[in-house]
């Protein structure tokens, strides 16, 4: 293309954490130019935040931004959504009915009757619907599923997964916290809390890396902070189609971690594991051998990972460049409709739709499950794991 993708933002006007990753995100490798944003709630502080950001068109509302960009010849391409969680349903509705493609921050919405509906308007206006489940876009999250996919492991019998934050072991939410405040209200976080929060970031991620369906899980949800309204500590239980096993743990008030990120999956022949804040190091294990270390931008990485990567080995890459993979991802994708091409087929690991969806499902699941003192509840069977395996196979087949 001969200019930059057009981009708009909701939320996440000065201040907001996630609102500056978005934006840091898109502008990483040049590919989209951020042109229009309605920052806030607040009309007058929505207007005044663009400003403050230097976004040329500041809109007061969403609703407002979508009708109006409509109409531009120059309206923009894409919408990043970056709102609590239960505000994504309604905007991304009317920007997808405007014809603007949509990149949103997870989860999808906060009750599976949204997230079944942002699925049919996706699939009949056909536009495309990124969900930043951010940790795919890690060169060696990538790396880790191309083996998983090419038989490396052979049959994977067992996948661990913890995600262990401590920064809510108090009540940080009567402090002020913005952060805090909105992530532990029913009425913005939905039903769940650290279970909506990270806890389907690691499921997403163990479904991502295997390639597997979850078919029934058992779980155990904890609020450990009094009078805290929802979960801060979840551990399930997995069951997986073919008989593989699984557990999942997400804590926000395991003291002493700060975003501990860790995947473990073993097969019959082999076994990995991969760990968040130490992201440039994939640890091979074959049954037999000396255990090897995979790094980023080092020898042994497939196609994926490299397309993923940016800087030599040695040079670290994070949270950043994984989060902007997403939109480089989408990027490529956007593009290609523009020009009427197919898109890299390298692009198209990215979370869309059905996995928003799949991870409601997983959510109510879970919840239903923990009603009914941890006993087996069976998941949805359609999921949109197995469909991006099989449209994204020949990405994954060089090692």
């Amino acid at each position: 293309m001969s200019r930059r993708i057009r981009l708009g933002m909701v939320g996440g006007g000065p201040g907001a954490f996630i609102g500056a990753v978005h934006r840091a995100a898109a502008r990483l490798d040049d590919r989209y130019e951020l042109v229009a944003a309605a920052l806030s709630s607040d009309p007058d502080h929505s207007h005044t935040a663009a400003k403050e950001l230097h976004i040329p068109r500041a809109y007061r509302s969403f609703t407002e931004m979508a009708a109006e960009e409509a109409k531009r010849s120059d309206r923009i391409d894409a919408v990043a959504i970056v709102t609590p969680n239960h505000t994504h349903h309604a905007i991304a509705k009317v920007f997808l009915e405007a014809g603007i493609h949509v990149i949103c921050d997870k989860p999808l919405t906060t009750t599976l009757e949204d997230a079944l509906d942002l699925s049919d308007t996706v699939n009949r206006t056909g536009l495309i619907f990124g969900l930043t489940h951010n940790y795919v876009g890690y060169p060696l999250v990538r790396q880790a599923r191309a083996m998983v996919l090419a038989g490396e492991l052979g049959e994977v019998r067992m996948i661990q997964v913890e995600y262990a934050q401590d920064w809510l072991s108090t009540p940080l939410e009567t402090t002020g916290s913005r952060q805090a405040d909105w992530r532990t209200d029913p009425a913005r976080s939905g039903p769940a809390g650290c279970l909506g929060d990270i806890g389907t970031h690691a499921f997403h991620l163990a479904c991502f890396t295997t390639g597997l369906r979850c078919t029934d899980l058992a779980a155990d949800l904890t609020t450990f902070v009094p009078k805290r309204r929802l979960d801060d500590n979840v551990q399930l239980l997995l069951r997986f189609a073919g008989g593989a096993k699984g557990s999942l743990w997400a804590s926000q008030v395991a003291v002493g971690n700060e975003n501990h990120l860790q995947l473990r999956i073993y097969g019959e022949k082999a076994g990995l594991s991969w760990e968040q804040e130490n992201p440039n190091y994939l640890r091979f294990a074959p049954l037999g051998e000396q255990p090897r270390i995979i790094t980023r931008g080092g020898p042994g990485m497939g196609t994926t990972a490299k397309w993923a990567t940016r800087i030599p080995a040695g040079h670290p890459e994070g949270y950043f460049e994984a989060f902007a993979q997403l939109y480089t991802d989408l990027a490529e994708q956007i593009t290609a409709r523009m020009e009427e091409r197919e898109p890299d087929p390298r692009a198209m690991l990215v979370p869309g739709v059905e996995d928003g969806v799949l991870g409601v499902q997983f959510i109510i699941a879970a919840l239903e499950s923990a009603r009914n003192r941890s006993a087996w509840t069976p998941m949805p069977s359609s999921t949109s794991i197995s469909a991006i395996t099989s449209a994204s196979h020949s990405a994954t087949v060089s090692q």
